[in-house]
């Protein structure tokens, strides 16, 4: 389940395989801070609590780049960089367009709020109360049938952005169970592909990448990925 993109005295970056939790929940299954927690105490030995912070988080079926923070200054920078929108990610997904009128390239600006009961979040009012921003890009890479693969540019990071506002268009996602249409049980076809950011000892840019294994739908796109 380990696989480490990149790792230095600061930062480890890896790759989150799909339906692993970022961060432990109620179920009890195992995630990925824990995971790489364990990796750190007993790769360096480590006596008593691992620090590892979590920088940011992928939905529990979203597979693909994630960064952790070795060291409390580490996560302090980078979690700046979040806020300043230093700190790029770039998507892949899969989306239906039943009548074939996704364009080619466009951004969708809209207002989003999240019902905690629920766990879902809803395009909304801007005027509504709590109502936050959402903003992102895409690009159509390839088509096969109904379906697009496209690559997203987040430049929000709000809860389920990328879902939300596909679906709220009219184009939502390959095997998404909470806002797409079937098919039932599928994977959804949604994966962290690129990242980017400064270095936070450093005053170097660093890019990572790592496409989806071209399984299940994703073979589809094979030639594209």
């Amino acid at each position: 389940m380990l696989n480490i993109i990149y790792e230095d005295n600061h930062i480890l970056v890896v790759e989150k395989p799909c339906n692993v939790a970022s961060q432990g929940d109620e179920t009890g299954d195992k995630d990925m801070l824990t995971l790489y927690k364990e990796y750190i105490k007993e790769k360096y030995n480590k006596p008593g609590n691992v620090y590892l912070g979590l920088v940011h988080r992928l939905d529990r079926p979203v597979g693909g780049i994630m960064v952790f923070a070795k060291t409390s200054k580490a996560a302090s920078r980078l979690s700046e960089s979040i806020r300043t929108k230093d700190f790029n990610k770039t998507y892949l997904a899969i989306v239906y367009d039943q009548n074939d009128n996704l364009k080619s390239q466009d951004e969708y600006e809209d207002y989003m709020i999240k019902n905690e009961t629920l766990n879902k979040s809803m395009v909304c009012n801007k005027e509504k109360h709590g109502a936050k921003l959402a903003k992102l890009s895409y690009e159509v890479l390839s088509e096969y049938d109904n379906l697009k693969l496209v690559r997203i540019d987040l430049e929000t990071g709000r809860h389920h952005q990328i879902r939300v506002q596909f679906s709220s268009h009219g184009y939502p996602l390959y095997g998404d169970q909470k806002y797409g249409i079937g098919p039932k049980g599928e994977q959804i076809a949604l994966w962290a592909y690129k990242i980017s950011f400064k270095h936070p000892t450093k005053d170097e840019m660093l890019t990572f990448e790592c496409k989806p294994k071209a399984i299940g739908i994703w073979k589809k796109f094979e030639n594209a990925l």
